[in-house]
């Protein structure tokens, strides 16, 4: 099939959705234990010191900052530094109007309508910086609670004192960590490219390959991020060019599977080393020792990296330039618009036209209808519908369909959790404390996992925080947090199906079209007499970043209802074409050995 050729074909315009695939466990993050350890010591701190002062009735402000401490944990500390002080000082102006708009009116209706407004906004300005997990249900959960909270004008500044204060802790807790291990985000990244290479090396497909893609690609957005070169980054730097040609060697074998590269000369990997094509036939071990940047020496780089220990050094890639091919360049053109970038994604968010619009619109709809019911139905405390209908909210109606799922199904059995433990809680103010900050590390130990698992952590550690302002019928409290779940999960994915969004097609149209010039300018770089090192690289990590916007787009507009029709043969004809261009631009720099027949770019 050409490149050019391109057909659609046309979806149902409603998709089936599933029952038991989302509840299914995954493996846990190789993150969970940082976010859950930061928020416990940064939950601790303030509450002591609140139980010291005898202000328990105070630890709803104290939250609102130490739940920051969830955010940024993927970052390098550079960025992560930048990214959470904006998550306070978003956490702060959503404090603000809540606990303002609480001083000045006591109606359910307008609390309800504010709390609609917020969610959604929080969901805009979230999506469009790609803050990350837990994204802006926690904002959502912190400043829907407080418009319901009791308030009086004059106590505002104080409480937002409070705010700030846990917020700085989190500051302290999440950048902390960098005066032990500097380069600790950067080996974690650099570790996943490694171990995604060496699985799609192994077993050569589409998801492989686009996982591989994924992780080469936020491994250099990592490096990119994290300041100026150490001796550490750039062996991690060597290590990522490493795991990229791996992933092009893959698929210039793919166009030509009757050959495979492997290293001839030098295999101790102190020395410069060569590449030629072998013909395919009975791989022994020193074969597969030979064989460059093979599956199991992947691995086992990505071992060491991950671990405390030095980081590996590799031999140096074929072809690789004292500078690693201009990233010193492209780190310092980055740094002179960073500042900028979070500003202008929020206003692409918000012009017409963006695909994130539609998204907010469920969101303020799902949200105001959820607290409106709730309320109808007379709950006491709405607030839990709308946080259920704004956690659902996804990148498209399938992936909405499965957190409706799980969020109902934790909390329905956080609920019984928190039958359990209640007894537990009111036997002091410590033994409360202490449940709270086991819940808000169960949470994070379980939700990556799945949502489902952890919500049946967060559950009880929610309405264990009602106990810090006085105690609460059980029954009444568990009652309606059932009710408001089952409202929240209802109302939320009707108006999710209701609410289209058409334009996840023009987003996908989009990045068909930037693939396309991405993959453009490399055949260009490539073809050029004597192509910069630094050209050469720029146009690869282009290529790479649009493949992988490609698939991001494809797999949300896929999820959608009410779809124009998906030109799928084009999107699969681009990202075969962009990885064979790939493959090629890894040639002409001299990461991989060229294929016997020349193959198109």
């Amino acid at each position: 099939m050409s490149d050019s050729t391109i057909r659609t074909r046309q979806p149902s315009s409603v998709r089936r959705l599933t029952l038991v695939g989302p509840l299914r466990l995954t493996r846990p993050s190789d993150l969970w234990f940082k976010p859950a350890l930061s928020v416990v010591v940064a939950s601790a701190v303030p509450n002591l010191a609140l139980f010291a002062f005898g202000r328990l009735d105070l630890v709803m402000y104290t939250m609102a900052g130490s739940l920051c401490a969830l955010y940024g944990h993927s970052l390098p500390y550079a960025r992560r530094a930048r990214t959470v002080a904006g998550v306070v000082v978003g956490m702060l102006i959503g404090m603000a109007i809540s606990l303002v708009t609480a001083s000045l009116t006591d109606s359910t209706a307008v609390l309800i309508a504010v709390g609609a407004l917020l969610a959604a906004g929080q969901k805009v300005v979230c999506d469009a910086t790609r803050i990350g997990p837990p994204g802006p249900v926690i904002f959502t959960f912190v400043t829907s609670a407080a418009l319901f909270a009791p308030q009086h004008l004059g106590q505002v500044p104080g409480h937002l004192a409070l705010t700030v204060a846990a917020g700085a802790i989190s500051w302290l807790v999440t950048v902390g960590p960098a005066l032990l291990r500097r380069e600790g985000p950067e080996r974690r990244a650099t570790a996943r490219a490694l171990a995604a290479a060496a699985a799609y090396a192994d077993d050569p497909g589409h998801r492989s390959r686009h996982a591989a893609a994924t992780a080469v690609h936020t491994a250099w957005q990592t490096l990119l991020a994290a300041g100026r070169p150490t001796p550490v980054r750039r062996e991690l730097e060597r290590l990522v060019v490493h795991a990229e040609a791996a992933l092009a060697q893959g698929a210039a074998l793919g166009a030509h599977p009757g050959v495979h590269a492997c290293r001839v000369g030098d295999t101790d990997g102190g020395g410069h080393v060569e590449l030629a094509p072998t013909a395919v036939g009975p791989r022994t071990g020193d074969d597969l020792e030979a064989c460059v940047a093979g599956p199991d020496r992947l691995r086992a780089w990505a071992r060491q990296t991950r671990a405390r220990g030095p980081v590996p050094t590799p031999p140096p890639a074929p072809g690789t330039a004292e500078e690693l091919f201009g990233i010193d360049a492209e780190r310092a053109a980055r740094r002179t618009v960073g500042r900028r970038t979070a500003r202008r994604a929020v206003l692409r968010a918000l012009a017409p036209g963006s695909p994130l619009l539609p998204i907010a619109a469920r969101a303020l709809i799902g949200c105001a209808l959820a607290g409106y019911v709730s309320m109808a139905v007379g709950v006491g405390r709405p607030y839990w519908a709308i946080v259920t209908a704004a956690s659902l909210y996804q990148a498209n109606v399938t992936l909405s369909w499965n957190r409706a799922l799980q969020r109902t199904l934790g909390n329905l059995l956080g609920v019984l959790v928190f039958a359990a433990v209640l007894p537990v809680s009111r036997t002091s103010s410590l033994a409360l404390i202490g449940c709270c900050l086991f819940f808000n590390f169960a949470a994070e130990a379980l939700i990556t996992r799945n949502y489902w698992l952890g919500s049946i952590a967060v559950t009880p550690m929610a309405l264990l925080v009602l106990e810090f302002g006085g105690t609460h019928p059980a029954g009444e409290l568990i009652g309606d947090r059932v009710l408001d779940t089952v409202i929240g999960a209802a109302v939320g994915i009707l108006a999710a199906m209701a609410v289209t969004n058409r334009r996840a097609t023009g987003r996908l149209e989009r990045a068909l079209a930037a693939t396309d010039r991405a993959r453009a300018h490399a055949v260009r770089t490539i073809a050029a007499p004597a192509p910069a090192p630094a050209a050469l690289d720029a146009a690869r990590r282009r290529l790479t970043g649009s493949l992988v916007e490609l698939r991001e787009a494809g797999d949300t507009a896929a999820g959608e209802w009410w779809q124009r029709a998906l030109p799928e043969e084009h999107i699969l004809a681009a990202e075969q074409a962009g990885h064979r261009t790939l493959a090629a631009t890894a040639t002409r720099q001299g990461l991989i050995a060229p294929a016997p027949e020349n193959g198109a770019v």
